[in-house]
């Protein structure tokens, strides 16, 4: 069985805990984010992929500049995959930003397109990059970590999020009902409050003791393993995670 994935915004947050989790059971990782210097301070908490299967250029991990919301960025990052790894059978988007000025009184539609071309257009594009391996290989798993308020809209996040995440949590339970024949599935992830870098780019970043009570990245990334880890005849299609205390 090929103990192959892919990680998007593997850099920081749930990406980072997802890496961490996947190279403590033996899996190849492509980590991918826009920057190098974060993917790598991830190999080095995961271990640089100790217990971790060789890929092709002798690592387990491997880091790889990609900004997703470009078309030619992941045709590239796809190719370097198979060529150091071979087709993943496990592919996470964890990617995801926000802006400031949320609100709609505030937003430009230069912020309503950058945050949808990451948070949505991103995902699509990585997702359909690897798509035909699944295929060849009749299995597949996909995780979107999307958010609750792709559930449930809220004044906290504002327009561009929330339309992104609705279309996420769209498209993930229509790749369900396009692919399981095929053998892929996939679910998404959808937690409350956590407590990641993209807290400072809300107008008010919440302060130290409201983090603390809030979702922390390794408590969505198990969310995320148990959707990986379980046998291939179950699907968990959607997962609503939120903080004890709300």
């Amino acid at each position: 069985m090929s103990k192959i994935a892919v990680v998007a915004g593997a850099g920081s947050g749930v990406g980072r805990a997802v890496v961490v989790e996947l190279a403590k059971r033996g899996y190849q990782v492509a980590l991918l984010g826009r920057r190098l210097d974060p993917l790598e301070e991830t190999i080095k908490l995961a271990g640089g992929g100790a217990g971790g299967i060789p890929g092709g250029n002798g690592r387990s991990l491997s880091a790889i500049p990609c900004d997703i919301s470009r078309e030619q960025d992941v045709a590239a990052m796809c190719g370097r995959v198979r060529a150091e790894f071979g087709p993943p059978s496990v592919l996470v988007n964890s990617a995801g930003t926000n802006v400031a000025r949320r609100s709609l009184a505030e937003l430009s539609v230069a912020d309503w397109h950058h945050v949808v071309d990451v948070d949505l257009t991103g995902a699509f594009l990585v997702t359909h990059a690897f798509l035909s391996d699944m295929r060849k290989a009749g299995r597949g798993t996909i995780v979107h970590v999307v958010s609750d308020a792709g559930l449930t809209a809220n004044r906290v996040s504002g327009a561009a999020y929330v339309a992104s995440k609705f279309g996420l949590v769209g498209f993930t339970g229509t790749i369900n009902a396009e692919e399981r024949r095929n053998g892929i599935r996939a679910c998404a992830v959808c937690p409350g409050e956590i407590n990641t870098p993209l807290l400072d780019r809300r107008p008010v970043p919440p302060p130290q003791e409201a983090r603390l009570k809030m979702l922390q990245p390794e408590d969505v990334a198990a969310c995320v393993m148990l959707a990986i880890d379980l046998p291939d005849r179950a699907t968990v299609e959607q997962l609503l995670v939120r903080p004890r205390e709300a």
